[in-house]
This record gives C-alpha cells, structure tokens and sequence, in this order.
C-alpha cells in the first residue's frame, strides 16, 4: 500500500543567527555533522568539486524504480526545498530518501531513509556524494515499489547505483579561485601578452582597442603572480597590470568560465 503523503512531514527551520547556522527538524532525518561555523575569507575560497548542472538517473531492481534527481545548491534551505519539491514531485512513491552535503569544506551533511530500513537508503546516498567529493549538491532518490524486498544489502546497493546514476547523468566541475587582471599596454607589447596568456590557456575575458588596448583575463589565482611576472619581462616593464575581483574559475565545454 502506498504512503500517505498528505500528512505533515514538512521541515520546520530555526535559525540562530549568532553562529550563523541552521537547525533542522525533519521527520528521520540523520545528522551525522553538524557544520555551519564561521570561515574566514582564504576558507571560502578553497578548490571544491560539485554539479554545474543537475541530472535524472534511474534504475530498475526487481520491478523496483529508483529515480535519482541531482541539483546543486549554495544552502542547507535550498536543499530542503529541493528535497520538498521531490516529495510533491513523486507523491505516490513508497519512499523519496535523500543526501546533501553543504558548504566548501563539506561542513554540513545530513541524510533520510524516508521509511528504509536504518542505513539503507541516505547513508549510501551520502557515501556517493562524499566518495565523488562533490559539495552543495542534494541527491533524492525516489523508490516506486515493485512488489519484491531486496533485503538490507539489495536497498544499499540499488540507493547507491541510483544515485551514481544520477550523478553521471549531470555536469560535474572543479571550482577553482581565480582572479581577473586588468591589463592595459601598447600595441607593441600586444602579441607578446596574447602569446602569454594562450600558451597558459588563460581566457581573455574582454579586449577594448582605442589609442591603447585593455584586455580583461581570467586566471586561476595560486598561478597569477608568475603570469604577472611573464607579461612584465615580455613587455619590458611597459604593460600595466591591475589586479580585478577575486572568483571561481571552472573549465566548461573546454573553456574556463567564471562561475557562482
């Protein structure tokens, strides 16, 4: 018989802004770490891997669906409502169980069995998050009964596959910290920058040609100061270098791009 969904399993949030995290009551939700503390700035900018673009997997085990959806997300609130969503999504499913982990570092994970057996269902859900080391992505695996019980081991198995599938299905990307760097110099120096900076792979973000030229590139911050020191040996000094606002870099498509 199919779970009534019409009764209230809503999250309820408490935010207790002085150590600036959330407290969540969910109905079989586990919290297997609690995170949210202060970061400094260096922190926030720290290489993390994570989904550009979500994805729908499925798998089918002994008449059973398991339908995996991937997002990413920038906070513990955005998950919720995603995973809510899901719930209102698939209202006629046995069960939707989900992970996320939040934060950079990974500060917060949590995860649900939404009515598995303990351990079956969110728990390899997170271990697929943390194995691929994705951060700010929530996974919901949505099971339609098919008639036949796969045991503890068979439920570990197929959450896990599902959500492996869900992950493939999306576009995963490597956040790198970068910077843009403002440079303005002559036209004689302009081939030797562009040799530069082609033969790094940087991007030029944006080229304005008037009685000078100013370019705009992109670059990922822990390389700039040697770009820095090329551009200023090649250009004998004479090409002027503004550093711009610090980023995320992440290589889509084959380019890098800027991204949230």
């Amino acid at each position: 018989m199919l779970r009534n969904k019409g009764k209230n399993e809503n999250f309820i949030f408490q935010y207790e802004n002085l150590k600036k995290f959330v407290i969540v009551v969910y109905k079989n939700v586990i919290v297997p770490d609690f995170g949210g503390t202060d970061r400094g700035k260096d922190e926030r900018m720290a290489v993390y891997r994570t989904v550009y673009r979500g994805g729908e997997g499925e798998i089918t085990e002994k008449k059973s669906r398991f339908i995996a959806n991937v997002v990413p997300v920038r906070s513990e609130e955005e998950a919720l409502e995603f995973i809510e969503a899901m719930k209102k999504k698939y209202w006629d499913a046995r069960h939707n169980c989900f992970a996320y982990v939040i934060g950079e570092g990974g500060q917060t994970k949590r995860f649900s069995d939404d009515g598995e057996p303990g351990g079956t269902a969110g728990k390899p859900i997170l271990e697929v998050l943390t194995g691929e080391g994705l951060c700010n992505t929530v996974i919901v695996v949505t099971r339609y009964f098919g008639g036949t019980l796969l045991g503890t081991g068979g439920l570990v198995r197929a959450y896990g596959a599902a959500a492996k599938a869900g992950i493939a299905a999306s576009v995963v990307i490597s956040k790198i910290p970068g910077i843009k760097l403002h440079i303005t110099t002559d036209y004689t120096g302009l081939g030797k920058i562009q040799y530069i900076l082609g033969r790094k792979g940087i991007a030029i973000l944006n080229t304005v040609y008037s009685d000078k030229v100013e370019m705009e590139a992109l670059a990922a911050q822990d390389e700039m100061e040697e770009v820095k020191a090329e551009i200023t040996e090649g250009t004998n000094g004479q090409a002027v270098l503004q550093d711009g606002d610090l980023c995320y870099l992440a290589e889509i498509d084959g380019k890098p791009q800027i991204v949230e």
